[in-house]
């Protein structure tokens, strides 16, 4: 099976498809490549994206405001909550302790960042950066080790630091005429669905470029 990556770009407030194009791969520098002569071309503004991070990298190289999909962000929130919970309650791990951190402590820090996560307030980053503080003290795993409990909190917790302006964005922005996003990427993946998936589903040979 060959992969053929596709971009498809996409005005977020009208939902016109702008382009279908065929892409050499999905990097930073590729994505830069295809995306600066568009928001170029259409006056852009802001760039709304799911959460990978070469598009964060695209967004600040191009000078772009950027708003990360909040259903993206919240689906993996939700499973990195549901993946760590029972390591906690197992208590097998000991790395909580040397940061002084009980297991209750640590689950209810969980519970609130799904709690955050839900409501996605733009103020909620200072309660964020408490939250992050608790376990920046965890060690990065030495080679060939796998990442303690602690250090995985550590990093859950400092990627959604990070990632905060961009997922509440939506909140706060304005277009030129008073116009507002919805905080997700809906309006390319259902063009994403009309344009692309729909189609090859019921053609032959849709592996081939």
């Amino acid at each position: 099976m060959h992969w053929l990556p596709l971009g498809l770009t996409v005005d977020d407030l009208t939902g016109v498809v702008l382009t279908v194009d065929q892409l050499s791969g999905e990097d930073a520098q590729t994505l830069q490549d295809w995306l600066s002569p568009i928001a170029e071309q259409v006056g852009a503004e802001l760039l709304v994206t799911d959460d990978a991070d070469g598009f964060k990298t695209v967004a600040e190289a191009l000078g772009l405001e950027q708003q990360v999909c909040k259903s993206h962000v919240k689906r993996n929130t939700d499973e990195l909550i549901t993946c760590l919970q029972p390591v906690i309650a197992q208590g097998t791990d000991r790395s909580l302790a040397g940061l002084n951190v009980t297991s209750e402590q640590a689950w209810a820090d969980l519970e609130r960042l799904g709690q955050l996560i839900q409501t996605r307030q733009p103020e909620g980053q200072v309660e964020l950066e408490v939250l992050h503080d608790r376990y920046r003290g965890a060690p990065p795993p030495r080679k060939g080790q796998t990442a303690s409990l602690a250090y995985r909190l550590r990093l859950l917790f400092l990627d959604r630091r990070n990632v905060w302006p961009l997922l509440t964005r939506y909140r706060t922005w304005r277009g030129p005429n008073g116009e507002t996003i919805d905080g997700t990427n809906n309006a390319c993946e259902r063009r994403i669905g009309w344009w692309i998936k729909e189609r090859y589903r019921t053609m032959r040979g849709y592996k081939r470029p």
